[in-house]
């Protein structure tokens, strides 16, 4: 079967659509340097306030991760939004004790060392403080799903672009993997042939919240020109 092709413009409908405009030069640096100092400014946040947020933020927030390229275009993505208070307490006490077997039991020291400057542990409160918490899944062959390719670089890729969404929207996020996730489904309700992939909480940071005095790598000891 031959690939089926249509013009590229900014508009969602090709019907009556302009074509895409070329930015200058000088729009292009600016636009990047704007992104990459607003982005650069995301902090993983632990404190969160449970201020209600706007449900259409998450929506918008969902639409521009399902915009990201995956494997065949079979977009093999799933994203649980959880505001229930009952099910995030639920999630929480779920979580809390994968990790606590985790962090007394299971944890390489090595490991264990390299997460004590962040001062992390097994209590997860913010899975119940913050007002919506975002369950991720990876899609993978099921009843009525075809065998996707590529799927943890294509999840990954739309949870970059899910996790700018919120940022520019003004919320803070967290990246969180509980080990194991399989209890994931059970809280979600999701089938076996969706894999748990990150749990996302999203909210305002609250009043008092702190995060890790870390540095980032300096351009020039991440970036090779050849």
């Amino acid at each position: 079967m031959s690939a089926r092709y249509a013009p590229f413009t900014h508009e969602e409908s090709g019907t009556g659509a302009t074509p895409p405009r070329h930015p200058t030069t000088e729009e292009s640096i600016l636009r990047a340097h704007e992104f990459a100092a607003s982005i650069t400014r995301r902090r993983s946040i632990r404190d969160f306030s449970d201020e209600p947020i706007p449900g259409e933020v998450i929506d918008s927030a969902i639409r521009a991760a399902s915009s990201a390229p995956s494997g065949a275009n079979l977009q093999p993505w799933r994203f649980v939004v959880l505001t229930d208070p009952a099910r995030k307490r639920a999630l929480r006490e779920q979580a809390e004790a994968a990790e606590r077997e985790f962090y007394e039991q299971r944890a390489p020291q090595e490991w264990l060392d390299a997460l004590s400057p962040l001062g992390t542990d097994w209590r997860k409160p913010f899975l119940e403080k913050a007002p919506a918490v975002i369950v991720v899944f990876e899609v993978h062959r099921g009843p009525d799903t075809p065998r996707p390719y590529y799927v943890k670089e294509s999840v990954g890729i739309a949870v970059g672009l899910l996790l700018a969404c919120l940022h520019q929207a003004g919320l803070a996020t967290l990246t969180h993997t509980p080990s194991p996730m399989r209890f994931l489904n059970t809280v979600c309700e999701r089938p076996a042939h969706e894999r748990p992939f990150l749990v996302i909480p999203v909210g305002h940071p609250a009043p008092d919240a702190q995060v890790p005095d870390i540095v980032r790598k300096p351009l020039d000891a991440v970036l090779v020109r050849i």
